[in-house]
């Protein structure tokens, strides 16, 4: 069993993200709703991947890598942005910053559960 962090401001994208990854049984999803909430719940919660809206309030998904990073989330988790900004220049900046990749939104509910498998270790 995989368990799934999914970090987002938006309630109605939350929602839905949680009914898409809970369509494959192997896969356990806990949401939070913002950057602050998921550095609190990873030390609880250890996650086996953590996917990460990029833009919110207060702290933004960057922000939060880079916080779940220093707070001891080790580097096998892989953290996958989730963005309306998939240009070529956006995803690379993103990689950099040390994500293992970037998921385009809009999502397909139907493929999600399949994209976050590819980047289980």
């Amino acid at each position: 069993m995989s368990r799934i962090l999914y970090v987002d401001d938006d309630n109605d994208i939350r929602e839905i993200a949680e009914m898409a990854l809970e369509l494959d049984p192997d896969l356990t999803v806990r949401l939070c709703s913002s950057g602050a909430e998921a550095v609190s719940v990873v030390t609880d919660w250890p996650p086996d991947l953590v996917l990460l809206d990029v833009m919110m309030p207060e702290m933004d998904g960057p922000e939060t890598l880079a916080r779940l990073r220093a707070e001891g989330l080790g580097s096998a988790v892989p953290i996958v942005f989730i963005t309306a900004r998939s240009q070529h220049k956006e995803v690379e900046r993103l990689k950099m910053l040390g994500a293992a990749g970037v998921i385009a939104k809009p999502f397909d509910p139907m493929t999600l559960a399949t994209q976050v498998r590819d980047f289980l270790p």
